[in-house]
């Protein structure tokens, strides 16, 4: 049989710098090579046994690979705080100096004031929750800010009375008004990203803001939780990959990821013309 490879103890469930191992002998060129470790970043190596997430990812660049005056920011900020992001996603930094570039790191150049760096308990350098608002805002779409910005809110990492004072307090410096126009679209009461992207993308479009997570309660019935619902109008929209049964008079459209894919304008005009009839009928 063939022989396991060598998993010192002190390296058990830990994340490592190659060259500090081989400088200390607890393992050889050909032993760091083995399947008992993961290559995470250039040099820097995970036990087999850890589960890879995208916070131990940033946790490993925030402890082996940033400048001293580097910060976890964006998406990866952004998740540390509670929304959602992959873990083998590109681990977003902000330097002021020079880094990089490196395999699995995306790397955003420009000043960082101490006021905008949070230190967590775990010792990572991230901005903090306000900051990282204002990056995704800068950086990203409206779409994909929001969709990060709901999980942040709704996990009480920051409140949009936040976000909006902190850009308010920037007018006139770039992504001040991309994030106050993010701000007034979030809604934490969104609980996926998909529906973040759902429910904005229809505002953007002109459609009413929908009441998010709507619940139907009738005497004797079990309840219902309709995702984004209009409901003066019995009208809803269903963004589950799997379409859920339709509450008895209501018109519910499905909104799912597979339907989203094959183009959002359909969507859009299924909704404007459905609330379209039903808001005429309802002032005559």
């Amino acid at each position: 049989m063939p022989k396991p490879p060598l998993r010192p103890d002190a390296l058990r469930r830990r994340i490592f710098r190659g060259a500090d191992v081989l400088e200390s002998g607890l393992l050889t060129r050909a032993q760091l090579r083995s399947s008992a470790w993961r290559p995470l970043f250039r040099g820097v190596y995970a036990d087999r046994d850890l589960t890879i997430t995208h916070r131990l990812r940033c946790l490993a660049v925030s402890d082996f690979l940033l400048p001293a005056d580097g910060v976890i920011a964006g998406r990866s900020a952004a998740c540390l705080y509670g929304a959602a992001y992959g873990a083998d996603e590109p681990v977003e930094v902000l330097s002021p100096g020079r880094f990089g570039p490196m395999a699995g790191i995306l790397v955003h150049r420009g000043p960082v004031p101490e006021k905008d760096v949070n230190r967590r308990v775990d010792g990572i350098r991230v901005t903090t929750p306000q900051r990282t608002g204002w990056d995704v805002a800068r950086w990203l779409d409206v779409v994909e800010a929001v969709a990060l910005l709901d999980a942040m809110v709704a996990k009480g990492a920051v409140s949009v009375g936040a976000l909006v004072e902190y850009a308010q307090a920037r007018i006139g410096q770039p992504g001040w008004g991309r994030l106050l126009k993010a701000a007034k679209l979030v809604d934490p009461a969104t609980r996926t990203a998909h529906e973040s992207r759902v429910r904005v993308r229809l505002a953007l479009a002109g459609v009413p803001a929908p009441v998010v997570k709507f619940v139907l309660a009738r005497d004797g019935e079990p309840a219902v939780r309709l995702d984004l619902a209009w409901p003066d109008l019995h009208v809803a929209v269903d963004c589950a990959q799997v379409p859920r049964p339709v509450p008895e008079g209501w018109r519910v459209l499905p909104g799912g990821p597979e339907r989203v894919a094959a183009g959002f304008e359909p969507l859009v005009r299924d909704v404007k013309a459905a609330l379209r009839p039903r808001r005429t009928r309802t002032t005559d």
